[in-house]
């Protein structure tokens, strides 16, 4: 006969079985907070709202984008990764958050691999070279030229370690320029100010760029993509314009805080899938010019642990460190 250990612990562990189980079948039972950690407007805030919509009807719950701005995505990163593992909260998780900060800050209050759980890629952006119209250039060696002449001309981004200016860097380094940074908080007002004529360049993603590029209001002279952009046709890459090989992209997934449950994280997952196989989400991103990235948690770990890579050679390379 079993003893009354042995049965209270089976009868434990049934109770356990069948809570996680009734959880994954209920879940979403409430609204779901999605953290973007920059300002409105910029291209990661366009992207998390048109997923978040498309995703809620999915779930059947709605999903509430929350602004968390500052400090190059960490501290949106640090409020997700101390959030309740319960698939509640989400992040879009960047090239910055997952990639480069680790490399950029010598103390982070998050662990990119350990605190922040993958669950799946959704789009990255090509980025563009633009300047204020003022600007005598109109494509990369007229722009070299004419940056030559300034000993060091400002350009924006959207905060420092954003993707675009570790891109601009690299840029700045392959083509024997010298310039000086000046972050903003995200990458509307960094575009503002290039529009105003405040700085005179910047890399901006097509999403927070398109609008501005198709007024007339900034022009853009290259793509640090490698084929041309739909969409964007007419935009030559800065690789066929003598810069051979030279791609960076911004990127993001979704991702929440590690140890949310594994049945949680395929039922997100697969909501980003059905988004982001959409026929009006294709649509809306080809017109952003962004590139479609769908993935499984896993495919998006390996992916971020690549761009690891790649970045910190960049930060070292370059000396850039940001406390």
């Amino acid at each position: 006969m079993p003893s009354l250990y042995h049965l209270t612990r089976r009868a434990l562990t049934i109770a356990l079985f069948t809570a996680t189980l009734a959880s994954a079948q209920t879940y979403p039972s409430k609204p779901i907070e999605w953290v973007v950690p920059y300002p409105p407007g910029g291209g990661t805030d366009v992207v998390a709202r048109l997923l978040a919509e498309s995703m809620g009807k999915t779930l059947g719950q709605n999903i509430i984008v929350a602004n968390k701005p500052g400090a190059a995505t960490n501290i949106g990163a640090e409020y997700v990764s101390r959030a309740k593992a319960d698939g509640y909260v989400l992040m879009s998780a960047d090239t910055a958050t997952l990639a480069a900060n680790p490399s950029l800050y010598s103390k982070l209050t998050y662990s990119a691999e350990k605190d922040l759980a993958p669950v799946g890629l959704s789009v990255r952006f090509p980025l563009i070279l633009v300047v204020n119209p003022s600007v005598p250039a109109k494509n990369l060696k007229e722009f070299v030229a004419w940056a030559k002449t300034q000993d060091g001309a400002n350009y924006a981004s959207p905060g420092a370690g954003s993707p675009h200016h570790l891109t601009t860097e690299m840029f700045r380094e392959k083509a024997g320029l010298k310039a000086t940074h000046v972050p903003y908080r995200g990458a509307a007002p960094a575009v503002q100010d290039v529009v105003g004529g405040q700085v005179p360049f910047m890399f901006v993603d097509t999403a927070a760029g398109y609008q501005f590029i198709a007024a007339g209001k900034l022009r853009a002279l290259g793509i640090a993509s490698l084929k041309r952009v739909k969409n964007f046709e007419d935009i030559p890459t800065l690789a066929e314009q003598g810069l051979k090989g030279f791609e960076a992209f911004a990127w993001q997934g979704l991702a929440v805080p590690a140890g949310t449950p594994a049945d949680v994280v395929a039922k997100l997952n697969q909501a980003l899938l059905t988004a982001m196989d959409s026929t009006a989400l294709k649509a809306r991103f080809q017109t952003l010019g962004l590139e479609s990235t769908s993935s499984s948690p896993r495919q998006m770990a390996d992916y971020a642990a690549s761009e690891r890579v790649k970045w910190a050679s960049v930060i070292k390379t370059n000396g850039i460190k940001v406390e």
